[in-house]
C-alpha cells in the first residue's frame, strides 16, 4: 500500500529545519517520512517530534509546497506530533489556505489529544480537515475522487 521515498524527503525536508526519519527520533526536532498511498493516489507526510521553531514549521510547509503540487493529494500524519507552537499553527493555516486556493486536497490525521485540544481552543477543527486515522483521511481522497465532477 505503501512506498518511502526517503530520498525525496531527505533532499527537501533538510532545508527547512525538518529533519528526514532515519529510525531514530529525537525529542526536540521535528522528524518527516514521506510515502505514497495506493488508496486515494496521495501521499502521506509522517510527522515526528515537535514544531516548535519557526525553521521547523518553515520546513514542513516548505515540503507540503513542494510535493502536493505534483501529488495533489496529502495527508498530513500527526500521530507522533506532541506540540505545536502559534508560528507552527499560523504556517498550517497559510498551508491549507493556499492548498484549498490552488485545488489541491490537504488532509491532516491522527492528531495525539494535546494537537486536537489545541485545534479545537483555536477553532481550527473547524478549518482543517482533521481524522481520526490516515486510513480515514485516504478513504474520504479516495471518495472524493470517484465522485462524478
Amino acid at each position: 500500500m505503501k512506498s518511502d521515498n526517503s530520498a525525496l524527503t531527505t533532499a527537501k525536508a533538510a532545508r527547512g529545519g525538518v529533519s528526514p526519519s532515519n529510525g531514530k527520533a529525537s525529542s526536540k526536532i521535528l522528524t518527516v517520512s514521506l510515502e505514497s498511498a495506493c488508496l486515494g493516489r496521495a501521499v502521506v507526510l509522517r510527522c515526528q517530534g515537535q514544531v516548535i521553531f519557526r525553521s521547523e514549521a518553515l520546513g514542513l510547509s516548505g515540503l507540503i509546497y513542494e510535493v502536493l503540487p505534483q501529488a495533489r493529494r496529502m495527508v498530513v500524519d500527526l500521530a507522533a506530533v506532541r506540540s505545536l507552537d502559534s508560528g507552527a499553527l499560523g504556517e498550517l493555516v497559510l498551508t491549507h489556505m493556499w492548498a484549498e486556493a490552488a485545488g489541491y486536497e490537504l488532509r491532516f490525521s491522527s492528531p495525539t489529544e494535546p494537537i486536537q485540544q489545541l485545534f479545537e481552543s483555536t477553532n481550527l477543527i473547524s478549518v482543517f480537515n482533521v481524522y481520526a486515522t490516515v486510513e480515514d483521511a485516504l478513504e474520504t481522497l479516495h471518495h472524493s475522487e470517484t465522485l462524478p465532477s
